[in-house]
C-alpha cells in the first residue's frame, strides 16, 4: 500500500493566512513563505533555502495543518525536535517526536497516536526513518508530506555531509507521488543541485531567499592576547545571552572556568561530556539561567533560542557554512546582534594540516576549498557581508555599513589596471588553475610547473612582479568577492571569469579596491550595545521577569512563552485590551487565552504606577 497523494486543502480547513495569525500569532508572511506553502499543498516538491531565523519551519508547519494526514519531519538532533514540538504544543498543535532518549513505552504511545490520526506532525531522525519497521509503519499511514530539515547534510558538497541523509531518496521511491520539502539555511549552488538529485525531487519549486542577516554586525579582531580580548568584549555585553565557539574541548573548559571565576553565568558544552550534563547546560541556556555557553561545534543545530545577542568564534571555523550557521544563532528575533571572530593565521594553518591528513581525496579537496574560502573571509579587505553573500551566490553591490571593514574602511585605490592584469592572467592560463598558481605566473616565478605548461612564455608572465604574493592574493580575493571571478569547487577551486569581468577587461568601467593590508596590526573595532528602540525599558524588564516565572512554572524555555521581540513590542505599544494584545507579533489565540490576562494586568499596573508618580 502506498501513501496517499495530498489533495489541495479542504474548504473547511483554515487558510494559510488564518493559521499564520490565529495559531502562530504573526500578521503577515515573510518573503517566499506563501509561495512555498501554495506549492507543497498542491502536491509539488520544494527546495527551500532560507537564512537562520528566516521562517523555514512555518513553510512546512502551516501546510501540515492545512492538509489531511500526517506530516513527517526529518530532523538531525533530539534537542531540535523537542524544541519544535514544545513550541507547536504551546500553540495548540498536536505534534510529537520519536528519538533514542525516549522510553519504549513513550515511543509506542507516539506510534499509536500516529496510527489513530491524532498527530499532525511527527519529528524523527534520518537513522530512525530508514529503519525497516519505521518504513513499514509509514506504509500504513495517510502521509500528507515529508519535510527534510538541515538538508545540506544530504550533499557530498555540503559542510556536514551525513551518509544516512544521502539515503533518504528511498522515501521518494517508496511513497511517490508524496511531496517532499527540503530545507536548509546553508547551501551553495553545488550543494543545492546535489540535494535535488539525491532526494529525487521532481521539478521542485525552488525558493532561494536572501542569505543576508542585516541585524548581525560582523567583526574580526586579530588575535594577540585572546583571553584578554574576550574578557574585554564580554564586559560590553554583560547580562546578555551569547555563545563562544572554540575548536577544542580543552579550550572550552579553560575559558568557561575563567568566565565563571569572573562572575559570568557561563557553562561548558562539548561531546566529551556526559549526556545529562549536556542536557542540563542546554536547558539552563534555553531558560536564561545560563547566560554564556562556551562550546565546540557539538553545540549546534538544536539551538532555537531567539534572544542570543552575540556569538564569538574564539578560533576560525572550518568553512563559511559553519560560520554562517553558527553566527546565525544570534539575533533570531530580528533585534541587533553581533558576531565576533578572533583570527590568527596560525589557526588556519593548523586546520589546513588537519584536512591534509584526510585519506578520502575527493572529500579532502572539498574541505580544502571551503577552508580557503573561510580564510579569504577572514583576510577580506572589502565588506565582510559582501564576501559572505557572494559565497552563497548573492551579490551586494555596496558596503553593508554594519561590519568592521565598513565601519573602519581601508584605503581605496584605482584598481582597473591591477584587476586587468589579474583577470588577463586567469584567462591566459585557460581558467584551469587556482589562486596560488595564477599569482606565481603574475609574479614571474621560476618553477618547474610553470615551465612544463609553457606559461613562462605568456604575455602575462611576470607583469605583477613588483608586488608580493600576499598583495596579489588580496587582489584576486577581492575580485572574487566582487563577482568578477568565481572559484569552481567541482574543479579543484580553479579561477574562472564571469560575464561581469568583460567590461572591466575592456576598461569600460571604473573599479576601486582596498589597498591590501599586509601587516598584522591589530584592527580596532568598536562594539556597540544593543541599538536603542523607543520602548519602556522598565516595563520590558518586568515583562521578562513575568515570562521567566511563567516559564519555570510551565517547565518551558522562556521564549516559548513569548520571545524578546514580542515583549519589546508590548513595552512599545502598551496594549490595553485583548484585541490590542492579539495584534502583537507572536501572540496567537492560544497564547492570548493562556497568558493574556496576566500580561495585560502587569502592563496596566505599570501604567497606573507611572501616573501616580507623575
Amino acid at each position: 500500500m502506498s501513501a496517499v497523494a495530498p489533495q489541495p486543502a479542504s474548504p473547511l480547513l483554515l487558510s494559510s493566512q488564518e493559521i499564520l495569525q490565529d495559531i502562530f500569532g504573526y500578521q503577515q508572511f515573510r518573503q517566499g513563505q506563501q509561495a512555498v506553502i501554495e506549492a507543497i499543498t498542491t502536491g509539488n516538491d520544494c527546495l527551500v533555502i532560507m537564512p537562520t531565523g528566516g521562517g523555514k519551519s512555518l513553510c512546512y508547519q502551516i501546510p501540515a495543518l492545512m492538509l489531511s494526514g500526517l506530516t513527517l519531519v526529518i530532523s538531525p538532533l533530539i534537542s531540535l525536535m523537542k524544541d519544535q514540538v514544545d513550541q507547536l504544543n504551546a500553540n495548540g498543535v498536536s505534534a510529537g517526536c520519536i528519538h533514542s532518549a525516549m522510553s519504549r513505552e513513550e515511543i509506542q504511545a507516539t506510534f499509536d497516536a500516529m496510527q489513530k490520526g491524532e498527530l499532525q506532525l511527527v519529528y524523527a531522525s534520518p537513522e530512525r526513518v530508514l529503519m525497516r519497521d519505521f518504513l513499514e509503519r509509514l506504509q500504513q499511514l495517510d502521509l500528507a508530506m515529508v519535510a527534510v530539515d538541515e538538508a545540506h547534510c544530504v550533499s557530498q558538497w555540503g559542510h556536514d555531509f551525513r551518509p544516512e541523509y544521502a539515503a533518504l531518496g528511498v522515501l521518494k521511491q517508496q511513497f511517490s507521488p508524496l511531496p517532499v520539502m527540503a530545507l536548509t539555511a546553508t547551501a551553495d549552488d553545488a550543494t543545492r543541485h546535489d540535494i535535488v538529485s539525491r532526494l529525487g525531487l521532481n521539478d521542485p519549486h525552488c525558493y532561494l531567499g536572501s542569505f543576508d542577516r542585516p541585524n548581525i554586525r560582523y567583526t574580526l579582531w586579530e588575535k594577540h592576547q585572546p583571553q584578554q580580548q574576550l574578557q574585554q568584549y564580554l564586559a560590553t555585553v554583560r547580562g546578555q545571552c551569547g555563545i563562544i565557539y572554540c575548536n577544542s574541548r580543552k579550550k572550552v573548559e579553560q575559558i568557561s572556568e575563567k568566565l565563571c571565576h569572573s562572575g559570568i553565568r557561563a557553562a561548558a558544552y562539548h561531546a566529551g561530556m556526559e549526556h545529562q550534563q549536556r542536557v542540563a547546560v542546554q536547558d539552563g541556556f534555553q531558560r536564561d539561567d545560563i547566560h554564556v555557553v562556551v562550546a565546540t561545534v557539538a553545540f549546534g543545530m538544536g539551538i532555537n533560542k531567539p534572544n542570543v545577542r552575540f556569538v564569538v568564534h574564539f578560533d576560525i571555523p572550518r568553512n563559511i557554512e559553519s560560520y554562517y550557521q553558527e553566527t546565525g544563532r544570534a539575533g533570531r528575533d530580528g533585534l541587533p546582534a553581533e558576531a565576533l571572530l578572533l583570527y590568527d593565521p596560525a589557526d588556519l594553518a593548523w586546520l589546513r594540516r588537519c584536512v591534509d591528513e584526510k585519506s578520502d581525496e575527493a572529500q579532502r579537496d572539498v574541505e580544502l576549498h571551503k577552508l580557503h574560502a573561510m580564510g579569504a573571509f577572514a583576510q577580506a579587505q572589502s565588506c565582510r557581508r559582501q564576501v559572505l553573500l557572494h559565497y552563497f551566490g548573492e551579490e551586494l553591490h555596496q558596503g553593508c555599513g554594519n561590519c568592521d571593514v565598513c565601519l573602519d574602511p581601508p584605503q581605496q585605490f584605482d584598481a582597473v589596471e591591477a584587476a586587468q592584469k589579474a583577470l588577463s592572467c586567469v584567462y591566459r592560463v585557460n581558467q584551469n588553475f587556482g589562486i596560488t598558481y595564477v599569482v606565481d605566473v603574475l609574479r614571474g616565478m621560476q618553477n618547474q610547473r610553470i615551465r612544463e605548461y609553457g606559461h613562462d612564455k605568456l604575455t602575462t608572465y611576470g607583469i605583477g612582479r613588483e608586488y608580493s604574493h600576499e598583495y596579489w592574493v588580496s587582489i584576486l580575493r577581492q575580485l572574487i568577492h566582487r563577482g568578477f571571478l568565481t572559484q569552481n569547487i567541482s574543479r579543484n577551486s580553479v579561477l574562472q571569469l564571469t560575464q561581469q569581468a568583460r567590461p572591466l577587461l575592456r576598461a569600460e568601467m571604473a573599479l576601486s579596491l582596498a589597498v591590501p593590508r599586509l601587516d598584522s596590526a591589530v584592527r580596532s573595532s568598536k562594539v556597540d550595545r544593543m541599538a536603542n528602540r523607543q520602548y519602556d525599558k522598565k516595563l520590558f524588564a518586568k515583562l521578562r521577569k513575568l515570562r521567566k516565572a511563567i516559564a519555570d512554572e510551565e517547565d518551558l524555555p522562556p521564549y516559548v512563552v513569548f520571545n524578546d521581540a514580542s515583549l519589546m513590542e508590548m513595552a512599545e505599544r502598551l496594549p490595553s485590551s485583548k484585541g490590542d494584545f492579539l495584534a502583537i507579533n507572536g501572540v496567537g489565540q492560544r497564547k492570548l487565552d493562556k497568558f493574556g490576562v496576566v500580561f495585560l494586568q502587569l502592563i496596566g499596573d505599570h501604567l497606573i504606577a507611572i501616573d501616580e508618580q507623575n
